[in-house]
């Protein structure tokens, strides 16, 4: 059997799948990077499937979570006014950029104990770019690179930080625009990239909490209905990622795990709330737990050999 870690993006919200890995790790006594084949994580998401593959636990990525939101999200008012009356960005990523430097140093993608995919898209030329350990022969270069420089391109979220620049100087953002939910991206590298047998794969999809879908905001509301129509966006997306993996390896395979808050409780920016959202994580870890112990963390996966490799 092969299995697959999926974790959605959603800014700060992050501390609920990792609240939720950290209560899975003190059940089965290790870490969870060592139960899985292939690791995918979008935006924040991503940033826990980096921290995961460098071999870090889920209890010590939720503290640099719960010590990074106010750091990274404490512009004012007035500070966010100005900045949209210049064009730039919400936030600056100089906060988010110290804490993954301190975090991740100048670890490389290939130093992964288990292969990962993160998604970003580049603005030059509109088309998906994804960094990937050294997994198939194909992927000879994103191995090479810092986890600090794919973790800055898939969590460059238009309007809240500005654009992140690789090394090489491709203009890259948040991986969300086309794969917040990137299970579908998963089965596909899991079956066409790894050709795994479909019937022998089961995949994990961790969200970052989601609301209740609504789409009736006043006509005279305009702000409302650009959010709305934002998250009818985000709910299409997720929807044709899940449809897309159990589609390619069966419903029975594809395990999902979120919650539905109520609309506005939590937000990308929302670092006020990240305790309750850790909260949340593991309760609902002690709840699914039980369902998803004899799938996921009874036998461990085998150890991952790179095509390349560093040095």
């Amino acid at each position: 059997m092969r299995k697959v870690l999926c974790i959605d993006g959603g800014g700060i919200k992050g501390v609920f799948p990792a609240a939720f890995l950290a209560d899975i790790e003190e059940q089965i006594g290790g870490s969870v990077v060592d139960y899985f084949d292939l690791i995918v994580g979008t935006s924040t998401g991503g940033i826990i499937a980096l921290g995961l593959g460098l071999g870090l636990s889920a209890r010590d990525i939720l503290a640099i979570y719960t010590d990074l939101g106010e750091k990274v999200f404490s512009e004012t008012w007035m500070g966010k006014l100005a900045n949209f009356a210049r064009f730039k960005a919400r936030y600056s990523n100089e906060a988010l950029k110290s804490a993954l430097t301190d975090t991740f140093k100048e670890h490389k993608i290939g130093e992964s104990k288990t292969r990962l995919v993160i998604p970003s898209a580049s603005t030059t030329t509109g088309a998906v770019y994804i960094y990937k350990t050294a997994h198939h022969e194909r992927f000879r270069q994103d191995y090479k690179k810092t986890m600090v420089e794919a973790a800055l391109a898939t969590s460059a979220a238009p309007t809240y930080f500005p654009t992140h620049f690789s090394e090489v100087g491709i203009p890259l953002i948040d991986g969300g625009i086309w794969a917040n939910n990137p299970c579908g991206v998963a089965a596909v590298e899991a079956c066409g990239v790894l050709q795994w047998p479909q019937d022998q794969i089961k995949l994990l999809s961790l969200g970052c909490t989601e609301e209740p879908f609504d789409y009736n905001p006043p006509f005279w509301k305009i702000q409302k209905r650009l959010i709305k129509f934002l998250n009818v966006i985000m709910h299409a997306q997720s929807s044709s990622a899940d449809g897309a993996a159990q589609l390619l390896l069966g419903h029975s395979n594809v395990f999902r795990v979120t919650h539905v808050a109520p609309e506005g409780k939590f937000k990308m920016d929302g670092a006020k709330t990240s305790h309750i959202l850790a909260g949340l994580g593991r309760e609902k870890s002690r709840h699914e737990f039980p369902k998803l112990r004899s799938t996921f963390f009874i036998e461990k996966a085998k150890a991952f050999e790179p095509v390349y490799k560093l040095g």
